[in-house]
């Protein structure tokens, strides 16, 4: 896999409401142009309406526009983070399709991830299919101090296999979130979540790519997130997923930067 760095320096802060924010991801395939005024693109709209109604009250939809002509079918996906509320998660979806029309106007092979929903369509039928090609990786660029290296990879380890094994549980619905002390003073948060179409294994497969840039790209940073259409896994030393602790939320501040991954 080819890594392409991009530069991104970027201010991070603990969010403590869900206000709209700007998408952390957004993907579109410049080989699926399509006009503004085709059937697909109409196709699409229907769709989005769609995702918009019906993700909230589960969490998690897939579809597909209706279409008499098979080569303008379109197939959508949208899902919600396990731990958010179904308003939050309204707003989210709503927020997603508003900005992938306006972002990939004219391609019909589109994606969108904010830290609370992912929202993706295709002309080419992707449910129930692990993807990997394309993500990306956020990261801090400032080093772990609390502990030494050998002592983090231990621990960030462990939490991680726990909440994967979790994750690909029926009852989870793919996600997993946990926290273990490194020192009596410093918590580490994790939380995986994977698309809800795939199976276990797939699942369990991506979260495994995921993982691994723990100790390459994000080898002993004090945050680290991976990002790919079929899942996504993250650590940070605050919490960051819900239901917050209101005793130790604040604001972490530091310098970030990216990793763009290519197929």
């Amino acid at each position: 896999m080819k890594t392409l760095i991009v530069k991104c320096f970027l201010l991070l802060a603990l969010v403590c409401s869900c206000k709209a924010a700007d998408s952390i991801w957004q993907l579109c395939n410049t080989n699926s142009n399509i006009s503004a005024s085709s059937q697909v693109s109409k196709n699409i709209d229907s769709l989005l309406a769609t995702l918009v109604s019906k993700t909230p009250s589960q969490g998690f939809v897939t579809t597909t526009s209706p279409s008499y002509n098979k080569k303008e079918k379109v197939y959508g996906l949208a899902q919600c983070r396990g731990d958010i509320s179904k308003t939050d998660c309204s707003t989210c979806i709503q927020d997603a399709a508003k900005k992938i029309r306006e972002v990939c106007p004219n391609q019909s092979d589109s994606r969108i991830l904010y830290d609370f929903c992912f929202l993706r369509y295709s002309q080419e039928n992707f449910i129930g299919k692990l993807d990997t090609g394309a993500g990306l990786i956020y990261f801090n660029v400032a080093n772990v101090t609390e502990t030494d290296p050998k002592t983090f990879d231990n621990e960030l380890g462990a939490l991680f296999d726990k909440i994967r094994s979790e994750a690909v549980l029926p009852k989870s619905k793919g996600l997993g979130k946990g926290k273990t002390k490194l020192t009596p003073f410093v918590t580490l948060n994790g939380l995986v979540q994977c698309t809800r179409d795939l199976s276990a294994l797939d699942c369990a497969q991506c979260f495994a790519t995921a993982v691994g840039s723990f100790m390459t790209t994000c080898h002993n940073k004090k945050g680290c997130r991976v990002l790919y259409s079929s899942c996504y896994v993250r650590y940070e030393f605050y919490p960051f997923y819900f239901p917050l602790d209101p005793a130790k939320t604040g604001p972490s501040v530091g310098r970030i930067s990216s990793v763009r991954l290519s197929p």
